[in-house]
């Protein structure tokens, strides 16, 4: 047992140094096929070969956006705000995708402000040339087209979307499903101008003249699109007239004109809807363009906003709080920490202190040392973690407490350490087998190193939970200072530390313990169960971050591990035997296997519209408010125990869900399992800076923040005040 402390705490310190070096930044989302929707846009990749992928023929290829009522995205030049779709293609060897043959758009006011876009349905088509370098797949008759896009979609508010799509083409056959969506594209679309266009620079306006206009045109009100953005002043009042089959048209230069083209491309439009037609056209510039004014005489809010954003890049990055708020804030954090050793991921390592318990039952001195080195353990321990996520979050990386376990290496890392751990307390092996004698020798030379580790392992497990009271001190710690915000997180390791603290200092603790015996041994046995207990919720975990081909490979790898260890203690040649053949077996696992536990999983694009709870998205709280519909916010993670032990009680209860279906109140879930930042900056907003986080708003109220550990007559209490 001594020498399953010292390995415990080694590894556990070897742990959090992984845990720096595994946690990044991973997004991604994977391609699932031609469409990806979202509650604005549904996006579609289309393709159109009638005759199918032979070289020296042009196939078009095209993102359909179907847009929500009220909803647009913008044109290649989008105006005063916005911009434009952009496409990335990945294609086969011969095929070169060229530009968006963009359609014509329409003009877009909003407020004192217009953009250039489209509303309800459009598809952005592009020629794609099939070369003599293609060449035609040997097994198979198709091949696969694979787009990223990223669109800005705007009603009031603007929400940027991207999707991956994936979609297999015959090379020989006809694929012409989507023919009639390309032939009422490219209907509408612009068509050459053969008439001549000039445009003359005027003062401050410019003025444009185009001829050759058909019979059809003369004497209509047409629509003016400049391709070229930010020239001409968008929202702006603008005359047209025609004289002699000439259209002209007068328009306003933006005060803060950023472009001064030769030549300026024209779309020219006119009539509604299915029979709106496009001309386009390239004017040349006459003139001198005038000087671009300075900036001056801002809008009155984006002047606040500007010198306000001046004033806090001048001020001191945090400003600190008076004392009678920071020693609040101090009081709920060793309260939190207290409360962290009821939370169920804190279970296990209670299970090597109450160890460490028994084995100093009859040593008063060695009791109290146990006890002062362990508290030394958690309170650096969270010192380190505080310390790392404010210096990470003061580089730019939207980061909350518990971030660790965001990540999939981090979660797997612990997984293979609660193992190990198992294995040795459930007997198949003594860690003196492997060590060094200088190390397996260890916890006798320093029985304090190994009380102190065993509380940074408590810490890396623990840190995760948030407990009561614990969550408005964390929110607050990250608008303090450094040394304030650090004092914050000392003081709940102190919390959590303090009850073993308290324990090794009386001595009635100590008199009430069972003396070292032969039941120690079972008692070691028995202690394993909840070391795999954890392991199964780990995998849980990382199966709801890398999917269910996640969880599988970390399983596999387990019981890979786990054989490498059985088949170094056997006797003889037996072991050397078996040793090498197990461990080449892992070491296959982990090249084909492993790369399945961190890859992403792939999100589902849209919300069931029979589920009870919806995704929770930036914007999507205003927009249920604005309708008038109260809106209750379940700021959760797989890897936060509370989370789920709220989930499965009080917010799967009935009675209550049937309460908050007869209230219309909308259901959302922010699912923080894996790193977003947008989740990050509403908890942030909130005050918070951990899960579990429950709010409760209704229209033209404040939002209510809930206690962490829910109990339904607590939401029931809300509900009725609402």
């Amino acid at each position: 047992m001594t020498r399953f402390h010292a390995l415990t705490s080694s590894t556990a310190a070897a742990f959090l140094m992984a845990a720096c070096a595994l946690f990044t930044n991973a997004h991604a989302q994977s391609p699932a096929g031609p469409v990806v929707s979202t509650d604005q846009v549904r996006a579609e990749l289309m393709v159109h070969a009638p005759d199918g992928l032979d070289p020296g023929k042009t196939v078009w290829l095209g993102l359909q956006l179907a847009h929500q009522p009220h909803w647009h995205t913008y044109w290649k030049n989008p105006g005063d705000s916005g911009l434009p779709t952009v496409l990335q293609w990945t294609l086969p060897a011969g095929m070169v995708a060229g530009e968006i043959a963009w359609p014509t758009p329409k003009k877009i006011p909003i407020g004192n402000l217009a953009n250039y876009g489209y509303e309800d349905t459009v598809l952005l088509p592009v020629p794609v040339t099939i070369t003599p370098d293609f060449k035609p797949p040997l097994i198979g008759g198709s091949v696969p087209i694979k787009l990223k896009a990223s669109w800005l979609i705007c009603r009031k508010e603007c929400i940027p979307q991207d999707g991956e799509f994936v979609l297999s083409v015959a090379v020989r056959g006809s694929t012409a499903l989507n023919a009639a969506a390309f032939e009422a594209t490219w209907k509408g679309s612009p068509k050459a101008l053969a008439g001549e266009s000039k445009v003359e620079l005027d003062g401050n306006a410019i003025k444009v003249s185009v001829t050759g206009l058909p019979a059809g045109w003369q004497g209509k009100t047409l629509d003016f699109f400049p391709e070229t953005p930010e020239v001409i002043e968008t929202a702006a009042a603008w005359t047209q007239a025609w004289q002699d089959g000439v259209w002209t048209a007068q328009v306003p230069l933006s005060a803060y004109r950023a472009q001064s083209p030769t030549v300026m491309p024209l779309v020219l439009a006119w009539g509604e809807a299915a029979q709106r037609a496009g001309l386009a056209t390239s004017a040349k510039v006459s003139g001198v363009w005038p000087k671009v004014a300075p900036l001056e005489g801002l809008a009155p809010g984006l002047e606040a906003a500007l010198k306000a954003n001046a004033s806090a890049a001048a001020a001191p990055p945090s400003q600190g709080v008076g004392m009678s708020v920071l020693w609040l804030a101090l009081a709920g954090a060793l309260l939190g920490g207290m409360i962290l050793n009821l939370m169920p991921c804190v279970f296990p390592v209670l299970a090597i202190k109450v160890m460490g318990f028994t084995k100093h039952a009859g040593d008063r001195r060695g009791h109290r040392i146990s006890g002062f080195a362990y508290t030394l353990g958690v309170v650096l321990s969270f010192l380190a973690l505080g310390a790392l996520m404010l210096g990470l979050r003061s580089a730019g990386e939207q980061l909350g407490w518990g971030f660790h376990l965001q990540s999939p290496g981090v979660v797997a890392a612990l997984a293979v350490l609660f193992t190990v751990i198992g294995l040795n307390l459930a007997g198949l092996f003594e860690f003196g087998q492997f060590l060094p004698s200088r190390l397996a020798t260890l916890e006798a030379r320093n029985p304090a190193l190994n009380s102190m580790l065993t509380g940074v392992l408590a810490a890396a497990v623990a840190s995760p939970c948030t407990a009561p009271f614990m969550g408005a001190s964390l929110g607050l710690a990250l608008g303090l200072p450094a040394s304030q915000a650090l004092l914050i997180f000392a003081t709940i390791g102190l919390g959590m530390a303090l009850p073993y603290l308290a324990a090794s200092l009386v001595p009635g603790v100590a008199r009430a313990l069972p003396r070292p015996g032969a039941w120690m041994k079972t008692f070691r046995h028995a202690m394993a169960f909840p070391m795999f207990v954890t392991v199964a919720w780990l995998v849980w975990v990382l199966g709801q971050q890398s999917g269910i081909d996640g969880a599988g490979a970390l399983l596999a790898l387990l019981v890979g591990l786990s054989m490498v260890m059985w088949s170094l203690t056997l006797p003889g040649r037996a072991r050397s035997l078996l040793a090498t053949v197990s461990g080449v077996a892992l070491g296959l696992m982990l090249f084909t296997a492993g790369p399945y536990v961190v890859k992403p999983l792939v999100q589902e694009t849209v919300s069931s519209p029979a589920g009870r709870w919806q995704a929770w998205e930036p914007g999507k709280v205003a927009q249920i408010l604005a309708s008038g519909q109260p809106v209750f916010v379940d700021f959760t993670a797989a890897w936060c125990v509370t989370c789920q032990y709220n989930k499965q009680t009080t917010l799967s209860d009935v009675a209550l869900m049937a309460d908050m279906q007869a209230r219309k109140v909308v259901l959302l879930r922010a699912d923080w399992t894996r790193r977003d930042p947008a989740i990050t900056a509403a908890l942030a907003q909130l005050g918070r800076n951990g899960v579990p986080v429950y709010v409760l708003q209704a229209p033209g109220r404040a939002p209510l923040v809930l206690s962490e550990i829910l109990s339904v007559a607590e939401v029931r209490a809300a509900l009725a005040a609402m």
